[in-house]
Formats: structure tokens, C-alpha cells, sequence
């Protein structure tokens, strides 16, 4: 039997050429992705999810809040990450690893991580396995998901129950007094960006002498 191309469906040569340049693009960043080394720890390989109020931290502010978070844990440290993916993503690349760190995060995509990942639900937020123990991290950094008063004082809960002190938070400068009133934190000079802008103006805010300000 003859083949009858008649019935195969024709592309338009507009929607070919898009086409294209999808697939080109696809291939650029497969190709960024090797070139720089891409592996499960750099900030973007687990893409946002925006249902999840999910906005990854630049690379540079990723870099900056870890350098912070390793000076502020000292030597051999444990530093516990909640809901703040991209730090943890940032620490984990680190060759100097004199310190420990897990994450808590909602998204069970994390639990590539392993042992390091600790399911986290803001709306429980003493609902934690038995490990990790109760006061025993160094400095604990949050970026709770939603600009809210009942999200912040939520985690703030989870905050001091990690904690051995000092305390590590990310959210809006809208939520600055609602901060010092749960948490016993002021504002830093450092302004925190995101690999996508923002609508609400984000900031920083700690309860010791950070190298933020």
C-alpha cells in the first residue's frame, strides 16, 4: 500500500519555526545547567512553585545569607533552615563544611535531600520528629511562606522551639513590628533579593550583632 502524506498533519511553518526555538532554548539551558556544574544543590535546580508562595533568593543573596549563617553558627555549628530552600541549596555548595544544617520545607520535593530534609507545615508548627532535639541549633534562618500574622506567629513558634538563640528572618518589612514583638528581632541594613522581583518590599532581621547591617 502507498503512504497517503495527504492525511499526515502539516505544521505551519510559523508554528515549526516556534517550535524550534523552544526546543533551542531547552537546549541552552541543559547546556548552562552542565557547563556550570548544575547539580540537586544549586539555587534553581527544584524550580519555584508560585501555589506554594515559593520565590527563590538571587544567587548573591543566597550567598551572603549563608556566609552569614556559617559565621553566626561558629565553628561546627548546625544551622536549621525553615521554608528558606535556597540558603540550604547555597550552604550545601560549600567545600568549607565545618557546620551541619537540615531544612524544613512543606514541599516534598526537598526530600531529595535525604536525612536533611524534615517535613515542615507551618499551620503545625511543633508537629517535628523526635529528632531534631528541642534548643539545638546555633542560629536558625525562616522565611515564612506567607506575609501574614498568623503565618509569622506560627513559625515563630518553630523558630524558638529550634533555636539555642539566634535567629536568622526573612519576610516583608510590613511584618517588622509583628517580628520584634514575637521574636525579639530588628531590622538589618542588608536588603535580601530575589532571582524574581518582588511585589512587597523584603527584608532581614536578626537578634544579634549580624554582619547584615
Amino acid at each position: 500500500m502507498d503512504d497517503d502524506d495527504d492525511d499526515v498533519p502539516q505544521l505551519s511553518a510559523h508554528t515549526l519555526a516556534a517550535l524550534q526555538e523552544f526546543y533551542l532554548e531547552q537546549q541552552q539551558r541543559e547546556g548552562t545547567k552542565t557547563s556550570q556544574g548544575f547539580n540537586q544543590y544549586s539555587v534553581g535546580s527544584i524550580e519555584e512553585n508560585w501555589q506554594l508562595s515559593q520565590f527563590w533568593y538571587s544567587d548573591e543573596t543566597a550567598s551572603c545569607l549563608a556566609n552569614e549563617a556559617i559565621v553566626a553558627a561558629g565553628k561546627g555549628g548546625r544551622i536549621a533552615c525553615v521554608s528558606a530552600p535556597s540558603v540550604y541549596q547555597k550552604l550545601k555548595e560549600r567545600d568549607d563544611k565545618d557546620f551541619s544544617v537540615v531544612i524544613l520545607e512543606y514541599d516534598r520535593r526537598f526530600s531529595v535531600y535525604g536525612e536533611e530534609f524534615i517535613f515542615y507545615d507551618y499551620n503545625n508548627p511543633l508537629n517535628l520528629p523526635e529528632n531534631p532535639l528541642p534548643h539545638s541549633f546555633d542560629i536558625v534562618i525562616a522565611d515564612p511562606p506567607y506575609l501574614s500574622e498568623e503565618c509569622l506567629q506560627k513559625t515563630a513558634e518553630t523558630i524558638r522551639y529550634l533555636t539555642k538563640g539566634k535567629i536568622l528572618l526573612c519576610t516583608g518589612a510590613v511584618m517588622e513590628e509583628q517580628a520584634a514583638k514575637l521574636l525579639g528581632v530588628k531590622i538589618c541594613k542588608f536588603i535580601p533579593k530575589h532571582s524574581r522581583n518582588l511585589a512587597n518590599e523584603f527584608r532581614c532581621y536578626t537578634n544579634y550583632a549580624s554582619g547584615l547591617d
